[in-house]
């Protein structure tokens, strides 16, 4: 319900705009085919049957000049994932003070890592997908505020964006789904560059809230524990098993290196939900590429380690049961897994490019192992 009057508020602007300005249509396009190399074994959406679905995309972003230093943006995507309904992923408006320092309100991508802004572009970056140990939240929009500021310091260029809003909806988080509600979404990041290098360091905190749902194996768990406890009388225990208006925090800090035909990127996040069920997520991912002409050659190394720390156990030991309940919901929660992929990209066309990646992901709980190749075509228009 709260995207329909920013939805209707960019329309009407961009209804005004076409007395007054041109509207500017482009679009981007990801044509995705892919396969699970084992049975029974799914990864990135795919099993062992192809699908050309799963990672498809069309989108057309619509901007309009107003004059008078406001504009107005909309970006409309429809995903083969959702069945290709289309929806706003982005509507906002800016408004620059100066060249170096604008504001903007409606609904825009929270920044969390280096391709953030082009997520859905997949022309702009060389993978079939960026890497999904690092690019795991469920969610990448926000409602809110944007500040941003661009500047030259020495020979550098310096970027810093401030972010204020809140996030509605239903998203999967560590095994579980729920209605979420992030209020008071606050942080930085800063983008420093000069010549072939680039560094950047982003940190955000949340009011976090989720309410756990019962589809789930790990979903039933948690609500159990957490009523249980409640009816025994422990609710200090019961609160540290919810997530109700805890304290999420995000850090990221990453760099990237495009000398001469040589590429490479490093990103590494953390994830925490403070005195929830929700472990404490760590990630990095390390990529260097190889550019000959219209192509790239690209290898891949992602690590993802989800626990609670070790003080989180044990929390009731002169109750053997429920303490037993709760060391095995905080273990359940646990993940730890490794990823490598090996790709090729070819620019073909000066607005199209053909992708391969070969990845296997390796479980080390489970210690199982998943193969997925994929196939791809991005485009700009």
């Amino acid at each position: 319900m709260k995207k329909l009057p920013i939805a209707l508020a960019l329309c009407a602007a961009f209804v005004s705009a076409n007395t007054m300005a041109e509207v500017r249509i482009n679009g981007f396009a990801s044509i995705v085919g892919g396969k699970a190399l084992d049975d029974d074994a799914t990864l990135y959406g795919y099993d062992d049957d192809i699908s050309f679905k799963n990672e498809s995309m069309f989108a057309l972003q619509l901007s309009a000049d107003l004059q008078e230093k406001l504009s107005a943006t909309a970006q409309i995507v429809a995903r083969g994932s959702d069945d290709f309904d289309a929806e706003f992923e982005w509507a906002y408006l800016t408004y620059e003070f100066s060249d170096e320092l604008q504001v903007s309100a409606g609904k825009m991508r929270v920044p969390f890592y280096r391709y953030s802004d082009f997520l859905d572009v997949g022309y702009t970056y060389r993978w079939v997908r960026p890497p999904q140990s690092v690019y795991n939240l469920p969610f990448s929009t926000y409602e809110g505020l944007s500040l941003l500021h661009n500047t030259q310091l020495g020979d550098w260029d310096s970027t810093v964006q401030v972010i204020y809003g809140s996030f509605d909806g239903n998203i999967a988080v560590v095994s579980v789904n729920g209605d979420t509600e992030l209020n008071d979404i606050a942080g930085i990041n800063w983008t420093m560059s000069y010549d072939w290098f680039s560094a950047r360091a982003a940190y955000f905190v949340a009011d976090t809230t989720i309410a756990i749902e019962n589809d789930t194996d790990a979903g039933v768990a948690l609500n159990g524990l957490e009523q249980t406890l409640r009816a025994a009388g422990f609710v200090d225990q019961a609160d540290d098993i919810a997530v109700n208006e805890d304290d999420g925090s995000f850090f990221a800090v990453g760099f990237s290196i495009d000398y001469n035909d040589i590429l490479f990127d490093a990103e590494y996040t953390e994830f925490e939900v403070e005195n929830s069920a929700l472990a404490k997520q760590t990630q990095y991912y390390t990529s260097v590429g190889y550019r000959m002409d219209e192509w790239i050659v690209h290898l891949t190394y992602e690590n993802n380690d989800d626990k609670h720390d070790s003080n989180r156990y044990n929390a009731l030991p002169a109750v053997p049961a429920l303490n037993a309940g709760i060391n095995q919901v905080l273990e359940g929660v646990r993940a730890k897994s490794n990823v490598y992929t090996i790709g090729t990209r070819y620019d073909f066309h000066p607005s199209a490019a053909l992708k391969v990646d070969f990845s296997r992901f390796k479980d080390d709980i489970s210690d199982t192992e998943t193969d997925v190749v994929a196939v791809a075509v991005d485009l700009v228009f």
